[in-house]
């Protein structure tokens, strides 16, 4: 495999990444629908779960609320690190053995949560659950799925993205009416019964157990290390990977924080908790729109276009005094934004190298991604308090994605 970089998607499919696309014979009969199930609940248990548990969980343990939320960022720390590995894994062995085994780790994670007597066994189940999480959220999904579909692959993941965005509609009510009726102890039981229920046997059974385009004598280790080397250390992968890196912790520091940005206008609660849901909105908005886009452009026009938008849209928000309307119009507008990045993310590294190597390749190109997406939600607030607000804190937010911007349109 070589680094030349990958035709845009209004070329035609080349010889060589047609040759190692998998055959619609290749993809097991539902597993796209398995794998969106699977993907959705891992994410509203392993990860949206503790958010909507702090208060109670505090309130029980006595342990702080941003104590607890570490946690949940360690784990995702951990996440980025055996990303890495597991991607390899990937490429090696087939997603089934991986991605079920992620899925009993977290079993067994939430069963640890549930049962922990103090903070360091709690620790140590969230530790346990980014194991779980680099193995069955979206990064692994991606790889499966890029896969299976080959040069087609924008439309699933576009659906996969889409329904796997539902997670916290989905599963923050039902983990907040658990705990509200069992405590959070006793959910977090409940919470591994469904994890064990769905994720297992999904992962199982509608995941191939290796890749039928497998060569009959694979290329040593050693070989294939060599060629993942030589494009994971290549000026192109290092440039695209810092400007994505960097759209993920700007993007994702000011819209999660984007109800007391909008408190600090002068908008009242209700309308920030509603700019807030509707930032949700323009992220489905934006994902179902981004097939579109990668039709008619090539990857390095996409990045520096939505990267752009992006940009506009943060600069906006720190710098718009109101009225309220269109405060909320900008987060819409920055929600679709951050919806497209999470495709633009997805496809970048097929977009340019192909898919030989992906669970690889994808793994090193996400890790820094997954590791400031851990960082951001409280680096938002403390970069607020060291700027004295949270538009302060925007601007500096906007300038940084401002600089990925450059970085996107110099990749070469």
């Amino acid at each position: 495999m070589t680094g030349r970089p990958h035709p845009s998607s209004t070329e035609a499919v080349p010889a060589s990444e047609a040759a190692t696309a998998p055959g619609a014979s290749d993809r097991p009969r539902g597993g796209l629908a398995a794998l969106c199930i699977a993907v959705t609940t891992s994410w509203g248990l392993l990860y949206y779960s503790l958010p909507v548990a702090v208060a109670p969980m505090s309130h029980d343990t006595g342990w702080s609320e941003t104590v607890i939320t570490g946690a949940l960022t360690a784990g995702l720390m951990v996440s980025a690190l055996v990303g890495i590995r597991v991607g390899r894994m990937l490429d090696h062995r087939g997603p089934r053995q991986v991605m079920t085994g992620g899925a009993i780790i977290g079993v067994l994670a939430m069963l640890l949560v549930a049962w922990s007597p103090n903070l360091a066994v709690f620790y140590l189940a969230w530790l346990l659950a980014g194991l779980a999480q680099s193995a069955t959220l979206y990064t692994p999904a991606f790889a499966v799925i890029t896969r299976w579909y080959g040069p087609h692959r924008v439309a699933p993941l576009t659906t996969l993205t889409l329904v796997a965005g539902l997670a916290s509609t989905i599963y923050a009510p039902i983990v907040a009416f658990l705990i509200d009726r069992l405590g959070w102890q006793t959910s977090y039981l409940v919470i591994a019964a469904v994890l064990a229920m769905i994720t297992v046997p999904l992962h199982a059974l509608f995941l191939n157990r290796d890749w039928a385009d497998t060569p009959q004598q694979p290329r040593s280790h050693e070989h294939t290390g060599r060629e993942v080397r030589a494009i994971t250390r290549s000026r192109r992968f290092i440039v695209l990977q810092i400007a994505m890196a960097l759209a993920t912790f700007t993007l994702l520091a000011v819209t999660i924080n984007v109800i007391p940005l909008l408190l600090e206008r002068d908008l009242s609660y209700a309308l920030a908790a509603l700019a807030l849901g509707l930032l949700g909105a323009g992220q489905v908005i934006g994902r179902i729109g981004y097939p579109t886009l990668a039709a008619r452009t090539a990857p390095r026009t996409r990045t520096a276009l939505l990267l752009g938008a992006a940009a506009i849209s943060l600069w906006a928000l720190a710098l718009t005094p109101g009225p309220a309307w269109l405060l909320i119009t900008v987060a819409v507008l920055a929600g679709a934004a951050r919806g497209c990045h999470t495709l633009l993310q997805a496809t970048a590294v097929s977009d340019r190298w192909g898919i030989e190597n992906f669970g690889a390749l994808n793994g090193a190109f996400s890790a820094p991604m997954t590791f400031v997406g851990a960082l951001a939600p409280v680096a938002g607030p403390a970069l607020a308090g060291l700027l004295g607000g949270y538009p302060a804190m925007a601007v500096a937010m906007a300038a940084l994605l401002t600089v990925a911007v450059l970085l996107a349109a110099r990749e070469v």
